[in-house]
């Protein structure tokens, strides 16, 4: 039951998050293209005229935070068998950068610092965290395969990123970074709910 349960709010956090920054971007006060491809998601977060449905986006965040939080210690921690610690941490690592992000928008100086520290805490975090599960567990051999790969791409993405100095293609590195720990949410969700 507790399977089922961590599986289906998995499941749910995953899907809210691809819903709302759909609909941010297609009421975004640009082309749905561009939006995209030149503003990065943190972007549609951001409280004006130009993302009207600014609060989908940060409750996406929030909730998914949580929900990572929530089921990585209420089941997805039992078939954890190795690293614990180092799951732990950087469970708390990710789950709490997804929800700072939603809670502090980057629209200012003094409020930026904190943005950009919740956003590598989750995109970094947490694609290391995909790592340590993917060699932390006894069973789901096809399950950490796609766990080792979509960790390392989501790496690839925030080194791609952080690199980038000339902000050029920044949005799709982000998106690459942090669409892997959408993914994965959903594919964790699935998994946890056919036990």
């Amino acid at each position: 039951m507790k399977s089922k349960t961590a599986g289906i709010m998995l499941i749910i956090g995953s899907l809210w998050y691809i819903i709302a920054e759909t609909l941010c971007a297609f009421t975004f006060n640009d082309t749905l293209v561009n939006t995209y491809l030149e503003y990065t998601i943190s972007t549609l977060g951001i409280p004006n005229s130009d993302s009207p449905y600014f609060f989908l986006m940060n409750s996406a965040f929030i909730l998914l935070g949580l929900i990572i939080l929530f089921s990585s210690f209420y089941k997805f921690k039992d078939y954890i068998i190795k690293h614990k610690i180092t799951y732990y941490i950087f469970t708390l690592i990710c789950g709490i950068g997804f929800i700072i992000v939603g809670l502090i928008h980057a629209k200012s100086s003094f409020t930026s610092y904190y943005h950009i520290l919740g956003a590598n805490m989750t995109i970094l975090g947490g694609n290391i965290l995909l790592l340590i599960i993917s060699k932390s567990m006894d069973r789901f051999k096809s399950y950490q395969k796609i766990t080792l790969v979509l960790g390392i791409i989501g790496l690839i993405g925030y080194l791609l990123l952080f690199f980038n100095t000339d902000y050029i293609y920044r949005p799709i590195f982000e998106r690459l970074s942090i669409y892997t720990l959408i993914l994965w949410s959903f594919i964790t969700g699935v998994y946890l709910r056919s036990i």
